[in-house]
């Protein structure tokens, strides 16, 4: 077990603290009796025993003996409500990315803010930040909008911020890196660490895929560490710590978070050497352009909250006492809330990053179950009859689990004939300045067998090879069986099938086909792949 019990964690990873009072059990007579095999034993020898007498667990002793533990029903109602309120914040992410990527342009109603008031006031964070915050038209229109428009989802982030900040608070710090980074989250996921966008970024920090791999954020079928927001956190901050290092502005480093180094560096170019993140705006992506006036808004009304009179409800606890455990079996969520007696509701907040309430177990690798402290107990004393039950249940299903696939976490691609950067970035996701950036390329140009490094942005698997390739070589002229191939029409020329089939170019089909000319005879077969490889 993980010796860290006490930390804080957000509200959707830190959740459910139960106080259990124990009846009939003397303290001091397991004190003294601690070294005494006969306790030894019977301590062992606990097992669950699955029936409930009103939501109560019982656990009984082979002695006969029962301990029956209860929540305190207090403590029952705060965690009831806490999961509810959290619930309900996890809805809003669309919301949020919809003000960010196509901010209102609707009249804003009257809102008691001066614009006097609102520059002193920012002249006032600016002292307090390395960020670049100054009054602008721009930004006090975002400002107005949220605090009419959006002030209830802004309620309800200061709400669930109580959770979640001081994770990132430790985080950043750790990293040398602006606290004020923590409102990032807010904007980028809304807080909720099981978000997606609809280009395939999850979690608080918002990973795409190949981002989240290069900073050691493990994805396969049953596990998405994207989600999981301590790990997810530690590789925002790297991350985000990399972009300073490369632009030496925090305001630039945010824009390259959202849209990537190179639109920013694109835009600097097409602003003529500006590096002011305002005098580039116009050059950027547009939901980049509305991406740091929301951060900054955001900003302003947490740190004026009060004025502009936000309401949200004060945690009186804003932390929840969890402990972890290694996971030795395949187990799943519905098996594990019968048996410790814990929701999946609970579960999914306290372990988001296994994408089907599934904890896997692969040769290698090791996954962690958390529970609350409370909990943690029961999972540990009884934990070879937990994996016995789940294994008797799992093997009893008609319909199997979900195999795991494994995706590469990079490839080695080897250039061909016809290669070229924008073909290859297509084919894994990425874009052309990434490969660059990647292997140290300055310019386009590619030669046969070079290899490059490439983390695809989607999970890229491998094909398995069950056959021994066939070694022997078909006749001058004949196809091999199973080849991809096109038969030659009447008024074909290798332009016109070239364009045919993407990925295929008229220097492919001579060197696949043996030509030296461009003449075609109407029949003939031409291979469409490179079947010697």
């Amino acid at each position: 077990m993980n010796p860290k019990l006490n930390f804080a964690i957000l509200a959707s990873v830190l959740f459910s603290a139960s106080v259990l009072q124990a009846q009939e059990v003397n303290t001091s007579a397991i004190h003294n009796e601690r070294n005494n095999d006969s306790l030894k034993t019977k301590v062992l020898d606990l097992k669950i025993n699955p029936d409930q007498i009103d939501g109560q667990q019982i656990i009984q002793a082979d002695g006969g003996n029962k301990f029956q533990l209860k929540d305190l029903q207090q403590a029952r109602n705060y965690d009831s409500l806490w999961l509810k309120e959290l619930h309900a914040s996890a809805q809003l992410f669309s919301e949020m990315l919809l003000e960010v990527e196509n901010p209102s342009t609707e009249e804003i109603a009257v809102v008691d803010l001066p614009t006097d008031t609102l520059k002193a006031r920012l002249a006032r964070m600016d002292e307090k930040t390395p960020f670049n915050i100054s009054y602008n038209p721009s930004l006090e229109g975002v400002i107005k909008s949220f605090l009419v428009r959006k002030k209830d989802l802004m309620q309800r982030m200061i709400t669930a911020s109580q959770f979640y900040f001081p994770l990132f608070e430790q985080e950043l710090d750790n990293h040398n890196i602006p606290l004020e980074i923590k409102y990032l989250a807010i904007v980028e996921s809304a807080l909720n660490p099981r978000a997606r966008s609809r280009v395939g970024a999850k979690g608080l920090w918002q990973f795409m895929y190949g981002t989240g791999k290069m900073y050691g954020l493990d994805v396969s079928s049953y596990v998405d560490e994207r989600n999981d927001p301590i790990l997810a956190t530690k590789a925002a901050s790297k991350y985000l710590s990399k972009l300073y290092d490369i632009f030496n502005d925090w305001d630039l480093a945010l824009a390259a978070y959202n849209s990537g180094p190179g639109n920013v560096n694109k835009a600097i170019r097409r602003s003529g050497g500006y590096k002011n993140y305002w005098n580039i705006r116009r050059n950027l992506p547009r939901e980049t352009a509305g991406y740091l006036p929301a951060f900054l808004a955001t900003m302003y009304i947490f740190e004026y909250a009060e004025e502009h009179g936000l309401q949200y409800k004060k945690a009186e606890r804003p932390y929840f006492e969890t402990d972890t455990v290694h996971v030795k079996n395949l187990i799943t969520f519905d098996q594990i809330s019968k048996l410790v007696d814990i929701s999946t509701e609970e579960l999914e907040m306290l372990n988001p990053a296994y994408k089907l309430n599934i904890i896997p177990k692969i040769k290698g690798k090791t996954y962690t179950l958390r529970l609350p402290i409370t909990k943690i107990g029961k999972f540990v004393s009884n934990e070879e009859a937990i994996y016995a039950y789940a294994k008797k249940e799992l093997d009893s299903l008609e319909k199997p689990l979900p195999q795991l696939t494994v995706a590469n976490d990079q490839v080695r691609y080897k250039v061909r004939s016809g290669d070229y950067l924008g073909k290859i970035a297509e084919r894994y996701g990425v874009g052309v300045s990434q490969i660059k950036s990647w292997n140290g390329l300055r310019s386009n140009n590619l030669r046969i067998g070079q290899r490059l490094t490439i983390f695809p942005r989607k999970p890229y698997i491998p094909k398995q090879t069950t056959a021994k390739k066939n070694t022997s070589q078909p006749a001058s002229g004949a196809v091999a069986s199973g080849t991809k191939v096109h038969t030659v029409q009447e008024g074909d020329s290798l332009w016109t099938i070239s364009r045919k089939y993407p990925g295929v170019s008229i220097e492919n089909l001579r060197e696949w086909n043996g030509l030296s000319g461009n003449n075609l005879k109407p029949g003939t077969k031409l291979k469409l792949c490179d079947c010697s490889s």
